[in-house]
């Protein structure tokens, strides 16, 4: 299962591509350009966050595990 943090950059990318896909369709719109095929891909694109969301949740759910090693770097 991946780390929470690698999960973290992953949504914060897709979020970063999204909002780009959504200012091209403003643009195809504004041109008069059909968007049909760009939206469908901008739905799948924030269908893709909303299960990493649900992963990074699991993950931050789940009891992190302590190494037991207290000031100096000894294991008692």
């Amino acid at each position: 299962m991946p780390d929470l943090d690698v999960v973290r950059r992953e949504i914060e990318r897709m979020r970063i591509r999204t909002g780009r896909q959504r200012k091209e369709i403003l643009q195809l719109q504004r041109a008069g350009v059909g968007t049909a095929s760009a939206e469908a891909l901008l739905s799948r694109m924030e269908a893709k966050i909303e299960s990493l969301c649900a992963q990074r949740d699991a993950l931050k759910a789940q009891p992190r595990q302590t190494k037991g090693r207290v000031l100096g770097g000894r294991t008692w």
